[in-house]
C-alpha cells in the first residue's frame, strides 16, 4: 500500500481545520480549495491578494502552482479543477484570466476539465479553486 502524504509549501499556513491543502498517494495528487491569499508571514492571519478578481484568481492559481510543485506536479498533470465564484456576473472576467493563465503556461498535454460553481466564501474573497492532478 501507498502513503498518503500531506502537502504544505512553505508559502502557506497550518490549515485552520483539520484538513491538508493537498494530499497524495501513489500518483494521485488532490489540491485543496485554494483561495486568493498572499504567501504566510509567520504569525501573521492570511491576508487576500487584493480586492479585484483578477488580483484574486491570480494569486489562487500561484497557490494551487505550489502545492502542485511540493506533490511533483504541474499542471499538465491536472486532470480537473474546480472554480467557485462569489458572483455569477464574474464568470466572464474569469474566463478571460483563466485563458490568459493557461495561455501562458505553455501546456504539453491537453487542458484539464474544469466546472464552475457559484458558492459563498468568506468576506472579501470572491474565488476559490481545487485540483486533481494524476501523475506518470
Amino acid at each position: 500500500m501507498t502513503d498518503k502524504t500531506a502537502l504544505t509549501p512553505s508559502t502557506h499556513t497550518t490549515p485552520p481545520a483539520k484538513f491538508s491543502h493537498g494530499v497524495r498517494k501513489g500518483n494521485i495528487l488532490q489540491v485543496a480549495g485554494q483561495v486568493g491569499f498572499l504567501p504566510a508571514v509567520e504569525g501573521q492571519a492570511p491576508t487576500p491578494a487584493g480586492p479585484t478578481l483578477r488580483e484574486q484568481t491570480l494569486r489562487t492559481f500561484a497557490n494551487v502552482a505550489s502545492i502542485l510543485q511540493e506533490g511533483g506536479a504541474s499542471w499538465d498533470d491536472v486532470m480537473m479543477l474546480r472554480v467557485y465564484l462569489t458572483d455569477t456576473a464574474h464568470f466572464t472576467e474569469m474566463n478571460e484570466i483563466y485563458n490568459a493563465y493557461f495561455e501562458e503556461q505553455d501546456l504539453q498535454a491537453p487542458p484539464a476539465a474544469r466546472t464552475t460553481v457559484y458558492v459563498g466564501l468568506p468576506a472579501g474573497l470572491l474565488i476559490e479553486i481545487d485540483a486533481l492532478a494524476v501523475l506518470g
